[in-house]
């Protein structure tokens, strides 16, 4: 299986070259040259591998399809390490519950920081120690987290041999808890930088430092960000483990909602349709920040600055700039790089828009593609997260409750609803306590983690001040 940019560099790589690399040399992201088709058979095959032996036998199925640069012994063996049930819970790993009519919520926050990016971040962390211990090389990741990536990198990179973390995050943005996660680790291999700005300042240096070839190379930068293949790729998984999970057999559909900021969870959702899995659409729901409902409405993609971009109740998704959407955008347009390039490369850097409403591939979006879009406000949410709460028993996190409220404006007769669980609730607790007049639960083990000592330094939106940073701290 080999990768082409987006942008149209005609280099091809192979899964473990852009595993480290993050961004192609052109400043475009890798995607396989095709999508592997899943036929009737391989589907029924892997319901018997999920409900018989397990997500991490389903996990190295899937992946195996796009990874032919590791022995296939050694990528069982990773994922296996991965998905445990001692480190997310369950043996299901993302068991569906019910609940109500149509509309189930697949549980991806079990893992060790409560968030689903997890389900990605710990398969990376192995991934990455495995490949650079083959090479004998190291590897200095550069992330940008509006909450959750940040620590679920940092909790699954922290101890890793050949790996230092520097996550940026937006300064005082976060949640409390989230902060707490992250800036308590104090372990020498990971760096908290709090940017004086937003999430899309954190993200538009990552990108600016990658672009830079020679630092990128004399510093041996990576990545986490969903920019990276790796990560979606692994997302892709729990798509057909819900699918799975919400079927009988392989004649229905399902639909998948899905809250959106850097269209990266979505993405795989696209990812694992273009393979046959049989998804009827995906719903992005979105909050204030609302570039990708905008969009899927009316054609029109539309990046806000820093002072456009609202704080919200669910900050995760505080995003005006979604780096992944390129990779849509790229299929859309029938995967024509020089088109994609104009309105990436070109177009959004000179006018901070662009506009394919009369573009006869708009349409396909949700006609081809399956997608369709809806928005919820912090009104919505509160209103959400008491009507789960007290019709049943169950306390949602705000971004879960934007995808609830979303998903009940696009049920489908006789096609389930499946809304991904984005974090638990203790993440965001202010807000369940001015919903429900209550605490949130909170596991045992982050028990006074506010309390805890933290180690951050707080720097300008400025890519120069933290490529010296990263100079400082990194052997050339």
């Amino acid at each position: 299986m080999l990768y082409l940019s987006t942008r149209g560099h005609p280099d091809r790589k192979r899964f473990c070259e852009i595993l480290l690399e993050g961004l192609a040399p052109d400043g475009g992201l890798y995607l396989p040259e095709r999508y592997p088709q899943v036929d009737d058979a391989t589907l029924s095959r892997w319901r018997k591998v999920y409900h018989q032996q397990g997500y991490a036998e389903l996990a190295f199925e899937i992946l195996s399809l796009y990874i032919d640069d590791i022995p296939a012994a050694d990528l069982r063996a990773l994922c296996a390490k991965t998905y445990t049930a001692e480190v997310y819970g369950t043996g299901e790993i993302v068991p569906l519950r019910h609940l109500e009519n149509a509309i189930w919520i697949e549980a991806l926050s079990n893992g060790p920081t409560l968030a689903f990016k997890d389900m990605a971040m710990q398969l990376l962390g192995h991934l990455f120690e495995y490949e650079l211990g083959r090479r004998g090389e190291e590897l200095n990741i550069l992330g940008a987290t509006s909450g959750d990536t940040g620590s679920a990198a940092e909790y699954a990179m922290r101890g890793k041999q050949g790996v230092r973390v520097f996550m940026t995050s937006p300064h005082g943005r976060m949640s409390p808890f989230q902060q707490a996660q992250m800036f308590s680790l104090l372990d020498d291999n990971i760096h908290n930088i709090a940017i004086e700005g937003v999430f899309d300042d954190c993200q538009d240096i990552v990108k600016a430092v990658s672009n830079d070839l020679e630092f990128k190379r004399k510093y041996k930068i990576g990545t986490v960000n969903s920019i990276n293949w790796a990560r979606l790729l692994a997302q892709v998984v729990y798509y057909f483990a819900g699918y799975i999970q919400a079927t009988q057999s392989n004649s229905q559909r399902v639909s998948f909602t899905v809250p959106s900021g850097n269209f990266g969870n979505v993405c795989a959702g696209h990812v694992a349709r273009m393979m046959g899995l049989p998804i009827h659409q995906l719903v992005v729901a979105t909050n204030e920040n609302d570039v990708l409902d905008e969009f899927f409405r009316t054609g029109v993609y539309r990046v806000r600055g820093s002072a456009d971009t609202f704080e919200t109740s669910s900050p995760s998704m505080d995003i005006s700039k979604a780096s992944n959407f390129e990779r849509f955008v790229f299929d859309l347009l029938g995967r024509d790089a020089a088109q994609t390039q104009a309105l990436f490369g070109e177009a959004l850097n000179r006018e901070g828009r662009f506009d394919l409403s009369a573009n006869p591939h708009f349409a396909q979006a949700a006609s081809r593609y399956g997608f369709v879009s809806g928005k919820s406000t912090h009104t919505d949410r509160l209103a959400t997260i008491q009507d789960t709460w007290q019709r049943f028993g169950q306390m949602i996190d705000t971004h879960t409750a934007d995808g609830v409220k979303v998903a009940r404006e696009h049920l489908t007769p006789n096609v389930p609803m499946v809304v991904l669980e984005t974090a638990l609730p203790i993440k965001f607790a202010a807000t369940i306590v001015e919903a429900l007049g209550r605490e949130p639960e909170r596991p045992a083990k982050f028990e006074g983690i506010e309390a805890l000592p933290k180690r951050v330094q707080v720097m300008p939106a400025d890519a120069a001040v933290v490529k010296a940073y990263i100079a400082q701290h990194c052997p050339a």
